[in-house]
């Protein structure tokens, strides 16, 4: 039997501006690309970049050594709140939809 894979709920999704506070590129900030919720990872645009051999694929298709941008572990990056920089993120209720506000200053994220 293969291992069973766990998929677990986090709170930074696609397309949410957030600032790596740990690693490498500690300090940059960017968009998310992906969440890989199995594995606990996230894709950066444009950041975490790493040489990557690619082989060529049919007649038109060039080989090479290409940048793309490597996952991050999801500890290592946090939501940036557009007043007050990075920060946690909580949910609440308002009119029976469930939104997202910044922990420091309550506003929506």
């Amino acid at each position: 039997m293969g291992k069973k894979q766990i998929s677990v709920k986090y709170k930074i999704g696609k397309d949410d501006h957030v600032k790596i506070i740990s690693g490498k590129g500690r300090g940059k900030t960017g968009r998310v690309l992906e969440v890989d919720r199995n594995r606990g990872r996230v894709v950066i645009e444009g950041l975490n970049m790493v040489k990557k051999a690619i082989r060529p694929k049919g007649q038109n298709k060039k080989g090479g050594i290409t940048s793309v941008e490597a996952p991050l572990h999801i500890s290592n990056v946090m939501v940036l709140c557009k007043k007050c920089g990075p920060t946690r993120s909580g949910h609440r209720f308002e009119n029976e939809q469930k939104i997202r506000f910044c922990r420091k200053c309550g506003e929506q994220l």
